[in-house]
């Protein structure tokens, strides 16, 4: 329930503050005064777009709060954005001009998404054009799965669930089955592109052998000089070379050593050099061996390495993304062969996807069948008592279109005959704004008062807020009193904030608020009033088109509040 609503600079209003109680609370003042207003406020706290021009002219923001009890399921800390010592639940919002806004819940700092998830469990909005969305198939398929009852809530869950599920699954499928058009081909490639790096099959240690093999045999000739004149120096074929030095010197130096032993460990080292030196000539000659391969090695290496170089330029720029586009080739290759597989699996998931949805849409239809007829009937009931005792209501459900949807394979028509003798037809199409009105009234009737099928559950909560925007709009006279009735009704146990512009239903509410536009101020001030006793004769009078003094429309006005 809400028990307060404040409101500031939004608008014309500079500053209100409604206390609502439970049962009905109506709101009435002068076309063009700003009764749409409050709406307006509750539709921010509903997490609603804030428009241009919201603020009041020359105020710094506008701001809004609702104070509603804490529903017992958001209670004792079970919503982390409410304080588990909360004993009332305080939603606002903050406007300023350039547009930005700033939601709370409970003094926090919230997301409008937040506002949004809990006003829509506190709040129950009705606009004074809602009537107008029951001319709609899917408005009217949800009017008949929630008189269905919560089960079928579940249902229409689970249809949503597996409809998606079909629909990725048929997408994949097809995919795959495009793919096994081009398969043969695609496998050529593949296997053509394979045999040409699997035939060459380069790796990248003999790429960098054959990089220095190549430039060896480009210098051959100057290497083999370098290396000849290097080998002659150290052993000369005629003559001594630095080896027969050395080993001389290594001689003479032993010999000294007898008379100074101190020369003895440089003999040593000579001797080292003079083997050292041999082991090198010996390298030396293994190294000119090596080079005085085959002639045409030369042009093996360049071939290799052209072959080499063909396949780095098309595949990848290295030898290593050669080998990994050569890894992904048999990746697909192999995924390309086992396609029809896969297909048959995808192709089996697909119909148990189908099995189920099937299953689904007739547990859906089975459920709106059988309610069709006792929401017609109830509907019917109501409608009698708002003064339409001959009308015909009829819940026709009918196959889809195009087979099954997200919503089952079914599509719901409301159809009406207002009068007798007249015949009966689309509520969409024989409908008038007042008639809509009133189906739209019997039907929240039925929904919120208990009547559900087989006993189900009503569709909202009994303490939830219902608020009503001139939905009476089109109506008058007896047919007026009716609906005051039916929203009087509709109020035991649950609170009701009716925004109306007819004395018959202002007259059938437990508080009763008005709001007036004082237009001599700049920018125009509106305000809003709640009225007791004598205050409330006056603005039914005001509703009833009289003058405050004439004693008849006073007469009138108290007997409508008498007999409500």
């Amino acid at each position: 329930m809400l028990a307060e609503l404040r409101i500031e600079n939004l608008l014309l209003l500079k500053r209100a503050e409604l206390r609502l109680g439970p049962g009905l609370n109506s709101l009435t003042g002068e076309t063009g005064a700003g009764k749409t207003l409050l709406a307006q406020a509750l539709d921010l706290l509903l997490g609603g777009r804030a428009g241009a021009g919201i603020v009041r002219a020359g105020a710094s923001e506008a701001y809004v709060e609702g104070v509603f009890d804490l529903p017992s399921e958001l209670a004792g800390g079970a919503d982390e954005r409410i304080p588990a010592d909360a004993e009332e639940l305080v939603l606002a919002r903050r406007v300023w001009p350039d547009g930005r806004t700033r939601a709370y819940v409970a003094g926090r700092s919230a997301t409008v998404a937040d506002l949004r998830e809990l006003g829509t469990r506190l709040i129950s909005f009705y606009g004074q054009h809602e009537h107008r969305k029951l001319m709609l198939a899917s408005a009217q398929l949800d009017s008949l799965d929630r008189f269905c009852g919560p089960e079928q809530s579940r249902r229409a869950a689970a249809m949503t669930a597996a409809y998606r599920e079909t629909q990725s699954l048929e997408q994949e499928l097809a995919a795959l089955e495009s793919r096994l058009g081009e398969r043969e081909r695609e496998l050529d490639l593949l296997n053509f592109e394979l045999g040409e790096i699997e035939t060459v099959a380069p790796t990248e240690a003999e790429e960098q052998e054959l990089v220095a093999e190549r430039d060896r045999r480009r210098h051959l000739e100057s290497l083999q000089q370098l290396a000849s004149a290097a080998a002659a120096a150290l052993v000369p074929e005629d003559g001594e070379g630095a080896t027969t030095l050395l080993a001389g010197a290594a001689a003479g130096l032993e010999s000294g050593a007898e008379v100074d032993p101190a020369l003895a460990p440089l003999a040593a080292r000579l001797q080292s050099l003079r083997l050292e030196a041999e082991d090198v000539t010996s390298e030396l000659r293994s190294y000119l061996a090596s080079l005085e391969s085959s002639p045409g090695r030369l042009d093996e290496v360049e071939e290799r390495l052209a072959a080499i170089s063909r396949l780095t330029r098309k595949y990848g720029g290295t030898v290593a993304a050669v080998l990994a586009h050569a890894q992904e080739c048999r990746e697909r290759r192999d995924a390309l062969q086992h396609a029809e597989l896969t297909m048959g699996d995808l192709q089996v998931r697909l119909d148990a996807a189908r099995a189920h949805r099937d299953a689904l849409a007739q547990e859906l239809h089975g459920a709106r069948a059988a309610a069709a007829p006792e929401l017609a009937d109830a509907v019917c009931a109501r409608l009698a008592e708002l003064a339409m005792p001959d009308a015909r209501f009829e819940v026709h459900v009918d196959p889809r279109e195009g087979g099954c949807g997200p919503r089952g394979a079914d599509i719901v028509e409301f159809r009406l005959a207002a009068n007798p003798g007249l015949p009966i037809g689309p509520l969409r199409d024989v409908a008038s704004g007042g008639e809509l009105s009133r189906v739209m009234l019997a039907l929240l009737g039925v929904a919120h008062g208990g009547e559900g099928a087989q006993g189900h559950e009503a569709a909202q909560p009994d303490d939830s807020l219902l608020v009503f925007d001139e939905i009476d709009a089109g109506i008058g006279g007896r047919t007026a009193r009716a609906v005051g009735q039916q929203l009087r009704d509709l109020a035991a146990g649950r609170q009701i904030l009716c925004i109306t512009h007819l004395p018959q239903v202002a007259a059938m509410a437990a508080r009763h608020f008005t709001i007036a536009k004082d237009s001599t101020q700049t920018p125009a001030l509106t305000t809003v009033v709640q009225l007791d006793g004598e205050g409330v004769v006056g603005e039914l009078v005001r509703m009833l088109g009289a003058d405050g003094d004439d004693r008849a429309a006073r007469d009138h006005a108290r007997e409508l509040l008498k007999s409500s």
